[in-house]
C-alpha cells in the first residue's frame, strides 16, 4: 500500500508538533510521501509563516524595512532546528534570502521558502529524501498542471529512493521559475503527487477531526461526517466549508483515490473519508451529508412578459456581466422571469452600470435587484431517494419564519440551495441542521 499524506501549517508549527508528525508517519509503513506547508500559527496571536513572507514582500514594494519581519521568520525555523537538535545548516539558507530581500526578488519565489524551508527541516528529522516541488510539479504556460512531465519527473526520482518529504504550494515553469498555487495549495500538490504515484489513499492532516456537518460557529457540537462523495465535498467546499482546498478533489477524483482528512492531534479519530461510493446503498439516520453556506450576494432579477418565447434574452444578460468579468454563482428561473446571482462584492462598484445595460440589451418590463443575500446549500447524496425532502426544507423555515427569496437546485439532485436574507444565515442553518440530522 502506498499513502501521500499532507500535513497543514497548524501541524508543522513548532517542535512539538513536529514530533506528532513523525509519531504518525513513523506508525504506517506506507507513509512514504510526505507534503508538508509551512509552518503555520503556534496560537491564536501567532503569525504563519506564509503570511510574514507575504508581508517581507509588500515592505520592499514600497522599500520599507523588512527586517524584523524576517527576524520573526527566522527565529521561527531556528527554534525548531534547536529544539528538535537537527543538524540541517537552515542558517545559510536563511542568509542566502536575507541578501536576497530587495524590490526584485520574485513574489513566488519569496513566498514558497515557508514550504521549503519547513521540509527541509522535516525531511532530516524523519530519515526522508528531500524533493523540491520544483523538479517534480511542473506547470505550463497557461498555469495548468503539466501532468506529463510531472509523472515522468517522479517516476524519475523513485527509481533512486522512494521515501520523500516535497514542499507544498508551488511547482515550476517551463523555464523553472518557481510558481506559487493559490492559498491552501499545498492541499493541492497532495493530491498530484497521489496522483502519479498511484498512492492507495492521500491523507489529509489539519487541525479538524474531518469535516463536520455544519459550521461550529453556527451550531453547536456537529456531527462529523464519515464518509462523503468528491461532488458532495465539490457542492460544500464551494458554498465555504473550507477544510479542504476545492481544486485538491480533481486529480484523484480520475482515480477514485480515497482522500482522509484526519487530526494531527487527535490521530486515533478516524476522520473524514472522500471518495465515490458506487451502489451506495447504505441506510443513513439523515438524508443529508452536510450544510454549508455563505453571506453577502445579490440577485438581479429580470422579468419580461412572454420571456419563455424569447430566443437569446438569458445570453444576452449574460454578456453583460461577462463584459464585466463577474463570476456567476446561479441562474434560476421561471416562465417570464430569470434571476443572476453574483457576489455583491464583484459587483459593488458596478452594479448600476451593469442594470443599465442589461436593460439595453434586454428591454425587460423591470429590472430588480436584492442586495444582502445569503445562500444555504443543503447537500446529500441519499437526498434523491428519499422523496419529500424539498417540501420538508421548505415547510421547516415557514415555520420558523425565514422567508425563502431564492430556490436552486442541481440536476443531479445533491443539492438544494436557498436564497435568505442576511440577517436569517445562522438561523436558516441551524433549523436546517435540527430538522434533518437532530430530529
Amino acid at each position: 500500500m502506498i499513502k501521500v499524506v499532507k500535513f497543514g501549517g497548524s501541524s508543522l508549527a513548532d517542535a512539538t508538533q513536529f514530533q506528532k508528525v513523525k509519531q504518525i508517519v513513523s506508525a504506517d509503513d506506507a507513509r512514504r510521501f510526505v507534503v508538508v506547508s509551512a509552518a503555520g500559527r503556534r496560537h491564536k496571536d501567532d503569525n504563519k509563516i506564509t503570511d510574514l513572507l507575504y508581508l517581507c514582500h509588500a515592505h520592499l514594494k514600497y522599500s520599507v524595512n523588512c527586517d524584523p519581519i524576517f527576524q520573526m521568520i527566522e527565529e521561527r525555523f531556528l527554534a525548531i532546528k534547536n529544539d528538535l537538535k537537527l543538524s540541517y545548516p537552515i542558517e545559510k539558507d536563511l542568509s542566502y534570502l536575507k541578501s536576497a530581500l530587495r524590490k526584485s526578488i520574485p513574489l513566488d519565489y519569496l513566498v514558497s521558502r515557508g514550504e521549503y524551508l519547513t521540509a527541509k527541516l522535516m525531511a532530516e528529522y524523519l530519515g526522508y529524501t528531500f524533493l523540491d516541488a520544483k523538479d517534480f510539479i511542473y506547470f505550463s504556460y497557461d498555469g495548468q498542471i503539466d501532468f506529463v512531465k510531472t509523472k515522468e519527473m517522479m517516476d524519475h526520482h523513485l527509481s533512486a529512493h522512494d521515501h520523500f518529504v516535497i514542499p507544498g504550494f508551488y511547482g515550476a515553469m517551463p523555464d523553472g521559475q518557481v510558481r506559487i498555487m493559490a492559498r491552501g495549495g499545498s492541499d493541492i500538490t497532495g493530491a498530484i503527487a497521489a496522483k502519479v504515484v498511484d498512492a492507495d489513499v492521500y491523507e489529509n492532516w489539519t487541525d479538524v477531526s474531518g469535516i463536520l456537518m455544519a459550521d461550529p460557529r453556527i451550531v453547536d457540537n456537529p456531527k462529523r461526517i464519515d464518509k462523503i462523495t468528491y461532488s458532495e465535498l465539490r457542492e460544500l467546499s464551494y458554498m465555504g466549508a473550507n477544510v479542504l482546498h476545492e481544486d485538491a478533489i480533481f486529480p484523484v477524483k480520475e482515480k477514485n483515490i480515497p482522500i482522509n482528512i484526519r487530526n494531527t492531534n487527535e490521530p486515533e479519530n478516524p476522520g473524514t473519508l472522500i471518495m465515490e461510493y458506487d451502489n451506495d446503498t447504505e441506510t443513513c439516520a439523515s438524508p443529508i451529508t452536510g450544510i454549508a453556506g455563505s453571506k453577502d450576494f445579490t440577485v438581479v432579477a429580470i422579468y419580461k412578459n412572454h420571456m419563455s418565447n424569447e430566443v437569446g434574452i438569458v445570453r444576452r444578460a449574460l454578456e453583460v456581466f461577462e463584459r464585466y468579468q463577474i463570476s456567476i454563482e446561479h441562474i434560476p428561473s421561471g416562465i417570464d422571469s430569470f434571476s443572476i446571482v453574483v457576489n455583491s462584492a464583484d459587483i459593488k462598484d458596478k452594479i448600476y452600470d451593469i442594470v443599465a445595460q442589461v436593460k439595453e440589451n434586454c428591454r425587460p418590463d423591470k429590472v430588480k435587484v436584492i442586495s444582502d443575500i445569503a445562500l444555504i446549500a443543503t447537500v446529500g447524496r441519499h437526498m434523491s431517494s428519499r422523496p419529500g425532502i424539498s417540501g420538508q426544507l421548505f415547510a421547516e423555515l415557514g415555520k420558523n419564519d425565514i422567508n425563502i427569496r431564492m430556490i436552486a437546485q442541481g440536476s443531479d439532485e445533491i443539492n438544494i440551495i436557498v436564497g435568505v436574507e442576511n440577517k436569517d444565515f445562522e438561523k436558516t442553518t441551524k433549523v436546517i441542521y435540527n430538522r434533518f440530522v437532530e430530529a
